[in-house]
């Protein structure tokens, strides 16, 4: 998730840091907090606060140790920080994308929900995804042959390898191909029927992200897929985006002829703490996404990373797809 800016109410006072509240920058002190991002919060200082229109009136914040790094890419801000609670925090133009402590919940189960649905997946893409998580856990799977994946901006990428390598270690695999550009316009050049799985790790539905959400990505991504094969993307919150999911359902029950499917998880460092996925399949071997028919978790031996699982199981696969009353209710009405 990405691509918001953040800020705090130009009305509230800025509030000089204590001694004791001093945010460390490169091993040095920053003592005064107007020079730093936006997102560092000047109501509470030292903390990181995320703003955003996406979830209006509401901000999660997180203590920040120290600030690791700081940098412009020719898209977006990156920062990361340490911080007292959830180990370093990726950040993209103001909005977590990861934490060391709860990456797993969202890594493995975007990742994991639709593998585990197919039997012997062997060709997948992954769109987005430049920290790495995703590649660490499409590698668990021995039937896969080749992982390509795309990825817009060089810079996430780096500062992963560099700052996250437990995460970025999807890179080592010899399976994975990077691509560095845009991922729009990669599919549209991919040959048809090309890939058993797509994932689409992306980042929220403003400004360039726009486009993952709408009906012509979809059709491109329907068309790389095989007879039977399947994507999943991320598909925002049930507590806030309501509105934006029932879009998707309706867009996605119009292009995908197999199984449409809405999924949730919880993390607790994303807006309202959980976040939801999309699961679709084209028009070929049935697709039960209830049900894992390539049960990862049967055999650990198969991960290249050498890291247990910490979240996904089979039995959280079935129960991601039960789905609180008033989500159900709007989902199931776009079955028509």
């Amino acid at each position: 998730m990405a691509e918001q800016q953040t800020g705090v109410a130009t009305e509230l006072p800025v509030k000089r840091a204590r001694e004791d509240e001093e945010v460390q920058n490169g091993g040095g002190v920053v003592a005064d907090m107007a020079a730093q991002p936006s997102c560092i919060s000047s109501v509470i200082p030292g903390w990181f606060s995320e703003i955003s229109p996406m979830w209006p009136g509401e901000a999660h914040s997180l203590k920040v140790e120290k600030i690791l790094f700081q940098g412009k890419s020719d898209y977006q801000d990156v920062m990361v920080f340490q911080s007292s609670t959830y180990g370093k925090v990726l950040v993209l133009d103001g909005v977590i994308q990861l934490t060391e402590r709860d990456e797993c919940a969202y890594q493995e189960m975007i990742t994991h929900l639709p593998l585990c649905s197919i039997p012997n997946p062997k060709k997948v893409l992954v769109i987005g995804g430049g920290d790495g998580g995703v590649l660490r856990e499409v590698a668990r799977h021995s039937s896969v042959e080749h992982i390509d994946i795309c990825e817009i901006d060089k810079m996430v990428v780096d500062v992963s390898k560099e700052f996250f390598p437990d995460v970025a270690v999807g890179y080592q695999d010899p399976r994975v191909v990077l691509h560095i550009g845009d991922g729009v316009a990669f599919l549209k050049a991919v040959p048809e029927g090309t890939y058993d799985a797509v994932i689409v790790d992306s980042s929220d539905p403003i400004g360039p992200a726009q486009e993952l959400f709408e009906k012509p990505f979809f059709e491109s991504v329907a068309r790389a897929l095989r007879p039977g094969g399947v994507v999943c993307t991320q598909a925002e919150s049930i507590w806030l985006h309501m509105h934006i999911i029932e879009d998707i359902v309706a867009n996605c029950r119009q292009i995908f002829k197999g199984s449409v499917n809405y999924a949730w998880t919880t993390v607790p460092t994303y807006p309202s703490g959980v976040i939801g996925f999309m699961l679709c399949s084209t028009e070929g071997p049935p697709v039960d996404f209830k049900h894992p028919v390539n049960p990862i978790d049967a055999d650990e031996s198969q991960s290249k990373s050498n890291r247990p699982l910490k979240f996904y199981n089979a039995e959280i696969h079935s129960a991601a797809f039960c789905l609180p009353s008033f989500a159900k209710k709007v989902i199931d009405s776009k079955a028509n």
